[in-house]
This record gives structure tokens, C-alpha cells and sequence, in this order.
């Protein structure tokens, strides 16, 4: 049967453009079954950020299975002890371009509510505290159309020439992978990229679409830890206290006003406070508070700009309540885990689209506008020289439930929601036809 599809496939690209992707669309029916299988099992069995042994170890094994040189635990943290589970499968198909095609690994430390049958129940350790795991974010689709796309490049190798290079990477949600894969010389130990494509999903487009954004896409992400410290005391005299909740919640307002009144205003930017903790008991003023920010930009320079004004704040409202300087808030600031903004390369954004809108028709195919999310992705553009990079978003809604939440203006759940589903045969199709495609564009002389 396998064989009878490849010829059939091989003969219809020789026929004619339409013919050659209603024979895609054949192959791509034909491991339906098996993907969804993988995409269940993937789902099923979720594993925390540099903790995903068994996930990589799945992907090699389909990648040797496949005829790929496979390379496994390719990753450097820069941290003892710390493990990296990044997967690199390499096929080589005679003299022609190097195309690369990026999944990632991790789940998120959330609950499953979607009543899925093959719900994750898969808890485990996060900083020493047990916590229930999910792919939340998508990643267990991402990884099941980038499987498909190597089993029909594998299928289709006589229709292009080159070099195809998979990259599994691990702890995308802590903004740590990719600089510790190509820490590890992804590009001087593998065969250097031409072009570099994933795709992510959206739960905000309809199944069945893809969509593009040339310039920048997603967003810079970086976390902040801030300890403002007070002098405790009894609820009832709190003259003779320095009160740090007081100063942290004065700091929480000052804070916003970095995007209000520092940051140009045709300039994108966000500094949310996401974690306020302190105290124990109503009648007690604690020594310390808590906060946990994360701030979101574009451009390199108005991301330093806000992390130098936090650094700012911090000092002067505790200085105005009185703290002294060796009891000065500490702000810490995580670059290990910091993520650059994607920037996606013009061109090769746009050569995709096109090809992508013949694959699957013009108006399955949209550019969408740029978000404030952010991912690890964009560091695969960023070493020298450039290697262009494009990320496109995979539609995962149910586009009757898209239309009606849109229609009553609410939403369906979202990325990192503890409900978010994707609607999973359509995408799948949708997604392995898109990586595939891309690839088979890119490897054209």
C-alpha cells in the first residue's frame, strides 16, 4: 500500500500541481490513524521543562525508524547536573539546500479539565513540590505534525534534494532550549540551516488555516523576581514597622507606569505583575514581599529600557518609605531563561505563504497581526550570520465554536488554559501538509 501511494504520489507531481497535492493529501490521510495515535500518546504522556527523557527518546526512535541519523541529549545549560534532552535527526538526499524543522518538547505544570479520554493524570516534581502536567501550550501537536512531515519528506525524497534536519528542543516554556542547543553547536556539530520553520498552534484561528507574519511575530519574555524587604511588627502598630506590603503594593502601581509614561506609545510593551505574596496572618506586618513579573517587548532597546526602570523603581519607592540602603529591594533577573523577540525574515515569510496558499487554498492562509507571547525560536535566527527564520501559526479551534463564542463575545480557552483541545484530525492534516510543504518549497534550486 506504501509503495503504491509513494509511485502514485511521484507520479502526480509530474502531472500537475493540483494533482500532486491531492496526492499529498492522500499520504497524509493514509497515517491519519497513526499520527493521531502518536498525537494521543504524546498527550497522555506529558513531561515538565528538563524533564523530557521520554518524550525525546519517542521522537528519536520515530526518527530512526524513519532512516535518520539521530543525535540524542544535544543540549548544554550551562548549569551542573542539569540535563539536556534535544534530539537532532539528520537525512541527508544528495547536494541542495539545508532545511530544518523545529518541534518542541515540554508540557506546563497545569491540571487537565478538558474530560478528554486520553486526559494527562501525569503528575511530578517542580522544585520540589509535586504538581500535575498538561500540554497546555500545544506542544504535543506540534510534535505530531512535525512527525508526519518527516514521513512524507522520507516518502517524497525523489522529489527534492538536500539536506533535512529535525530538531527536537526541550524547555521551550522556560526559555532555555534553544540557547542550550546551539550552546551545544547545533550549527557547528549538525549541518548548518539555509532556513529554519516551525509552527505553533493558535487557539484564536480555525482549524484547517495557517497563519504568517513576516517582521516581528512574537514578543521578547523576561522574568523578574523582586524581594521587597520591610521590618515586621504587630498589625496594631504599625508606626513601628517599615511595612513591606504597603511599599510592594506602591511599587505595583509605580510599576505600571513604565509603559505609560516611559515607553514611546507607538512602542509595544507589557510589564504585568503576576505574583504578589506575603504575610502569614492578618495581625502580623511580614519582613519581606514577594513579586513575580513578566515584561514583554519588541525591540532590544525598549526591552532594556524597561528592565533598567523597574531596577529604578524598586530602589525609589523603598528609599521614600525609608528602608535603608543595605535593606534595598532585591531584583533579580533570570537571563538564562529570557527570551529574545521572534523576528520572522521578510522573504522567506512570504515565499512560504505563497507556496503555502497554492497548498492549501488563498484563504486558508492569512497574515495575522504580531503577539505579545513570546518563544525561544527566535534565538535560531539570531547567531551569526543570520540564518532566516519563520514561525507559522497552526489554526486549533473548532471553527463552529470559534464562530459562535465570537458571535456572543467570549472566548474558548486558550494557550496554557487547563481546557484548551485542539480539534485534532484537522490539524494534524493541516499541519503536516504545511511543514511539508515548506520544506519541498525550500528545497527548490
Amino acid at each position: 500500500m506504501v509503495r503504491l501511494l509513494t509511485l502514485a504520489t511521484g507520479l502526480a507531481l509530474l502531472l500537475s500541481p493540483a494533482a500532486a497535492q491531492d496526492a499529498l493529501d492522500a499520504q497524509i490521510a493514509a497515517e491519519l490513524a497513526a499520527l493521531r495515535a502518536s498525537y494521543e500518546h504524546l498527550h497522555r504522556h506529558p513531561e515538565l521543562s528538563y524533564q523530557e527523557n521520554q518524550t525525546a527518546a519517542y521522537l528519536a526512535g520515530e526518527l530512526r525508524r524513519l532512516g535518520f541519523a539521530v543525535s540524542e541529549n544535544v543540549g548544554n545549560y550551562g548549569v551542573p547536573g542539569r540535563n539536556a534532552y534535544g534530539v537532532v535527526g539528520v537525512l541527508r538526499n544528495g547536494a541542495g539546500p539545508t532545511v530544518l524543522l523545529r518541534t518542541d518538547l515540554d508540557a506546563l505544570p497545569v491540571e487537565e479539565k478538558t474530560g478528554l479520554p486520553y486526559a494527562s493524570r501525569v503528575r511530578a516534581l517542580l522544585d520540589g513540590s509535586e504538581v500535575p502536567v498538561m500540554h497546555a501550550c500545544g506542544h504535543d501537536m506540534h510534535m505530531t505534525a512535525w512527525l508526519g512531515a518527516a514521513r512524507m519528506l522520507v516518502r517524497l525524497r525523489d522529489r527534492w534534494q538536500g539536506t533535512l534536519v529535525m530538531i527536537g528542543q526541550p524547555a521551550e516554556e522556560r526559555g532555555a532550549g534553544a540557547r542550550a542547543l546551539l550552546r551545544d553547536g547545533l550549527y557547528t556539530r549538525f549541518p548548518r540551516p539555509d532556513a529554519v520553520v516551525a509552527l505553533h498552534v493558535s487557539a484564536d484561528l480555525p482549524a484547517g488555516k495557517i497563519g504568517y507574519r513576516e517582521g516581528y511575530a512574537l514578543a521578547s519574555a523576561d522574568s523578574v523576581d523582586i524581594t521587597v524587604f520591610g521590618s515586621g511588627g504587630h498589625g496594631a502598630y504599625p508606626h513601628r514597622t517599615k511595612d513591606p506590603i504597603v511599599i510592594a503594593a506602591q511599587l505595583v502601581l509605580a510599576l505600571q507606569t513604565i509603559v505609560s509614561r516611559e515607553i514611546a506609545p507607538l512602542e509595544p510593551a507589557v510589564v504585568t505583575v503576576g505574583s504578589f505574596h506575603a504575610g502569614t496572618k492578618h495581625n502580623i506586618i511580614p519582613d519581606q514581599a514577594h513579586l513575580q513579573l513578566t515584561v514583554r517587548a519588541y525591540k532590544p532597546e525598549v526591552r532594556e529600557q524597561i528592565l533598567t526602570a523597574i531596577r529604578r523603581l524598586a530602589r525609589g519607592v523603598a528609599l521614600a518609605a525609608g528602608i535603608p540602603e543595605d535593606r534595598l529591594p532585591r531584583v533579580v533577573h533570570s537571563e538564562e531563561e529570557s527570551t529574545p523577540a521572534t523576528h520572522n525574515d521578510p522573504a522567506l515569510t512570504e515565499r512560504l505563504a505563497g507556496a503555502l496558499k497554492l497548498a492549501l487554498g488563498e484563504t486558508n492562509v492569512v497574515r495575522t497581526e504580531p503577539v505579545m507571547g513570546a518563544e525561544d525560536f527566535s534565538r535560531y535566527g539570531l547567531e551569526q550570520p543570520p540564518v532566516p527564520i519563520c514561525m507559522l501559526w497552526l489554526g486549533a479551534a473548532d471553527p463552529q465554536r470559534l464562530e459562535a463564542a465570537r458571535a456572543a463575545g467570549t472566548t474558548l480557552p486558550g494557550l496554557h488554559s487547563a481546557e484548551f483541545a485542539p480539534l485534532v484530525e484537522p490539524v494534524i492534516q493541516t499541519g503536516v501538509k504545511a511543514l511539508t510543504t515548506a520544506a519541498l518549497e525550500l528545497f527548490k534550486k
